[in-house]
């Protein structure tokens, strides 16, 4: 634990209060060690069931983990908002940062023409009894989904991705329930289901999806939902094939009451085909985010599912954000129906394809099997992450380290493509290649 923050506290309450307060103001920062139970409770003079109890439910919110013999720390990213001075710093000046894992803005296509657009033909004021989902969206996108062999279902939207599978989880799940995710997977999504109080039993993943067997155990140990990212996965870039879609089906279809959610986040930036699950259970649900192929701040996404699922992620909607703005809607719709736009979506999905296969190859060609079927990230397995970390940042590279995005899987480095140039690719490789093979704990790389 740093050295400049001293826990306080002589109840369970306090020293979980005292603890989050570190948290929030960095004192604590992410990664940070917590001391051993009995230690605290001695420095604290209370007993250690005392601090057992604090620790469990910073545990319930989220706020830290447990690794057995590594012993408690504060999550990456634990959900309670800091000071602006603690905020993560960008990397180092000087640094090519390749640890974002976002798109890159020169092709993202300017909402500005089509926002003024709107503004030109805005339409009456849209008050609270008159939100939703406009019926020209929706019939766009359920047109867009049927040609992507997505089964007809109940239909609405949510503010992402993100928001959708809270919706989910909340609406099916309660504390302490177990959910099946890949591993390695999403960092956003682990950390959501820490702060939502559930517990992630990891699937093992390579280049078609979600591997059966994984799958299979996860479902044999009590996971009640499964996530699946159908193409573009983060951190791997793997895509559910057809074969592994079949084989899915087939186990899923013995387990109706299982929550199955399948994100597609990469929508018109994935260049390999869509092979959903949807419908393969009772429960369902399939999430579209306009974030990746036309930008991060447009926070909507379309949401199909069974009758129950939907209705139920609307009704909790209605109680609370009430619906996504009409503006946003609007802006969305024009998006879609601008052939300039889809032009360029596609460009930038070709330009991150040459770039990440372009990695891939440079990375091949030095001996490193690296991971990275569609999408804009690369995953490259790592001895130990520490040391190679290091050594791309001494020489002028930051990248994600694997273990953001894992729970039993390997080691690894996230690596994003979306700002490479092309004359990038050969000395980013070289270097690659030369951070892997770097002395580390356990010996020599290989």
């Amino acid at each position: 634990m740093s050295a400049r923050y001293q826990v306080t506290g002589a109840t369970a309450v306090e020293i979980s209060a005292s603890i989050e307060s570190g948290i929030r103001t960095a004192a604590l920062p992410p990664g940070a060690a917590l001391p051993p139970v009995r230690a605290l409770a001695a420095e604290l003079a209370v007993s250690p069931a005392t601090v057992a109890r604090a620790y469990q439910e910073l545990r319930q919110r989220g706020l830290v983990a447990t690794a057995g013999r590594h012993g408690t720390r504060v999550r990456p990213r634990p959900p309670v908002a800091a000071r602006r001075s603690a905020l993560r710093p960008p990397p180092a000046p000087g640094l090519r940062d390749l640890s974002a894992g976002e798109p890159d803005p020169s092709l993202l296509p300017s909402l500005g023409p089509h926002l003024a657009a709107l503004a030109v033909d805005a339409g009456p004021p849209i008050g609270y009894s008159g939100g939703g989902v406009l019926p020209e969206l929706a019939e766009a996108a359920r047109a867009r989904l049927a040609g992507d062999g997505v089964p007809a279902g109940e239909l609405t939207l949510t503010g992402g991705a993100l928001d959708g599978i809270e919706r989910l989880l909340g609406a099916h799940l309660r504390p302490g329930d177990a959910v099946a995710v890949e591993d390695p997977g999403w960092a956003n999504l682990l950390d959501l289901i820490a702060a939502l109080g559930l517990r992630p039993v990891g699937v093992p993943v390579d280049d078609e999806g979600p591997m059966v067997a994984g799958v299979s155990a996860a479902l044999a140990a009590g996971a009640r939902a499964l996530v699946v990212t159908s193409r573009a996965q983060n951190p791997t870039g793997a895509a559910v094939s057809a074969a592994r879609a079949a084989a899915l089906r087939e186990l899923l279809a013995g387990w109706p009451d299982l929550l199955l959610i399948e994100d597609d986040h990469a929508a018109e930036l994935a260049r390999v085909p869509l092979h959903p699950l949807a419908g393969a259970t009772g429960s369902w649900a399939f999430l579209r985010s306009a974030s990746k192929p036309f930008g991060p701040d447009l926070r909507i996404a379309v949401l199909v599912g069974d009758e129950t699922t939907v209705a139920r992620v609307a009704g909790r909607a209605r109680v609370g954000a009430g619906w996504v703005s009409t503006v946003l809607q609007r802006l969305l719709l024009a998006l879609w129906r601008d052939p300039a736009v889809a032009e360029m979506v596609d460009r930038a999905a070709e330009s991150y394809e040459r770039r990440r296969s372009a990695l891939r190859a440079a990375l091949a060609e030095r001996g490193l099997d690296a991971c990275g079927r569609s999408g804009i990230n690369v995953w490259l397995p790592v001895p130990d992450e520490t040391s190679a970390v290091t050594a791309l940042r001494d020489a002028g590279w930051s990248v994600a380290p694997g273990a953001l995005y894992r729970i039993a899987a390997e080691p690894g480095l996230r690596i994003t493509v979306s700002s490479l140039a092309d004359a990038d690719i050969g000395p980013l490789a070289e270097t690659l290649a030369r951070a892997v093979r770097l002395p580390y704990p356990g010996g020599f790389a290989a």
